[in-house]
Parts: structure tokens; C-alpha cells; sequence
């Protein structure tokens, strides 16, 4: 009776071998799905391209460039990509975006801050990328342009002041700007289309953040 008893006891002690097995193929199932998702959600994003690249979105924060801390700038699979350098604000007055070892890929400087309605985007070595102006501005839609050296202007059109709108190059649709990819406070999302110029694009979204809230 004593061993039986401590058969029965024995045997409730130990893990039930099926069940340790559903245990490793729930959390396999849960891991296949969490990367099943990932990939569907890339494969959306190549869908909404419809030419099977992929688009890469951004992670901004409104109004960086005049709030002169250093921030650094991720793509939506968390991947830290650029960096703005706040102290080349407070030390050289001027607004450095650099890629994340540091190099310099182009700036802004305070000067151009204050010029009306528009602002110029410089390289490294100080020749202009781009001048962003105002328009158009009317209370449904502001028109914008960013007048690129070398290059097909870019147009800027939607709802500036709550980060909901497109840019194009003769009608083509190169970024889009809206804060319904990323649910962080003060942010909001650029969508870069394959093979634009990125930084470019980022960079004067952050001019058009700056010059359309200028008392934020």
C-alpha cells in the first residue's frame, strides 16, 4: 500500500511530458505569428507601393530642430538611422543632421530661421540641397515647395499643421507625412519611397514642422 502510494505520489510530480510539448509549440506558434505578422505588414507596405519595393517610414519629432537637444531619428523597425546634433545648435548656430557615425549630411542654420517663409537646406560643405518656401496657405490646404537644386521641384500639399499630407514630383507621390503610423506623443511618421533622396525628405519635414508652428 506504502508503495503505491508513493507510485501515485512520484508520478504527480512529475511534468506531463504532452503538455511540456504543447507548452514548446505554443510559444513556437506565438514567435511564427509575431514573424508572420512583421511580414505581412511588409508585405502591405509593398503592396500600397504597388511596385514591390518596399517604403521606409521614420519616427519624428515635432518641432526638433529649434528645441536644440541632441535626437535621434528611427525608421518603423526600430532602427536608429540619423541624428540631429543639438549642440552644433548652441555652439555653431546651426542645425546638423548626421547619419548615426556621426557624419555630417546636411544642415540648416539659424540664420535662415528667420527669414520669412522660407528656409534653405545646405550639405556638408555648405552648397544649397534645397530651398522649402510657403506657397499657398488657405484654411482647408497649404501648398508648399521645395525648390531642389539639380532637380524637379517637390510640391507640398495637405494639412501642414496636424502632419497629414504628401509630397510629390510631377505628380508622383515621393513621402507622405501623417501621425497615424506611430502612436508616441509629439511625434508623427515620414513614408519615404524607394530610391529618394531620404535625409533630404526628413529634413525638410523638420523645416516644415519649424516654419509652420513657429510659436509652439
Amino acid at each position: 500500500m506504502g508503495d503505491a502510494l508513493g507510485l501515485r505520489l512520484i508520478q504527480t510530480e512529475h511534468t506531463d511530458p504532452a503538455r511540456e510539448r504543447a507548452g514548446v509549440t505554443d510559444s513556437w506558434e506565438q514567435a511564427m505569428f509575431g514573424r508572420d505578422r512583421r511580414q505581412e505588414r511588409r508585405e502591405e507596405r509593398r503592396e500600397a507601393r504597388g511596385d514591390g519595393h518596399e517604403v521606409t517610414r521614420y519616427q519624428m519629432r515635432q518641432r526638433m530642430i529649434s528645441i536644440g537637444d541632441d535626437y535621434v531619428i528611427e525608421n518603423d523597425r526600430g532602427e536608429r538611422v540619423f541624428r540631429l546634433d543639438g549642440k552644433a545648435l548652441r555652439v555653431r548656430k546651426t542645425i546638423v543632421f548626421e547619419d548615426i557615425d556621426g557624419r555630417e549630411l546636411c544642415k540648416i542654420q539659424e540664420r535662415m530661421l528667420r527669414v520669412k517663409d522660407s528656409m534653405e537646406i545646405e550639405d556638408a560643405g555648405g552648397r544649397r540641397m534645397a530651398l522649402v518656401q510657403k506657397a499657398m496657405i488657405d484654411p482647408v490646404r497649404e501648398r508648399w515647395t521645395v525648390n531642389v537644386e539639380g532637380g524637379p521641384d517637390l510640391r507640398v500639399q495637405g494639412n501642414i499643421v496636424d502632419h497629414e499630407y504628401t509630397i510629390e514630383r510631377d505628380g508622383q507621390r515621393v513621402a507622405e507625412v501623417s501621425k497615424r503610423w506611430f502612436r508616441v506623443r509629439d511625434t508623427y511618421g515620414v513614408e519615404v519611397a524607394p530610391g529618394e533622396n531620404d535625409i533630404l525628405i526628413v529634413a525638410a519635414t523638420a523645416v516644415i514642422d519649424t516654419m509652420a508652428h513657429p510659436a509652439r
